[in-house]
């Protein structure tokens, strides 16, 4: 049984987490949403949706 994955170990699951793990590390590189400099909600969610676009536009 040696180098096989514990039985509640899932696959897909950390397929998931890694993909969502990497898109939060490429949106922290814009410093806008790092750093959260906007006062208002409306304000970082509209630089969230286009840092989103950017990010998924280069791919």
């Amino acid at each position: 049984m040696e180098g096989e994955p514990p039985p509640s170990f899932d696959c897909q699951a950390s397929k998931q987490r890694t993909t969502v793990e990497r898109c939060i590390n490429r949106l922290k590189n814009w410093r806008g949403l790092a750093t959260r400099f906007d006062k208002t909600a409306t304000v970082f969610q509209a630089g969230l949706r286009i840092a989103s676009i950017f990010i998924w536009s280069a791919r």
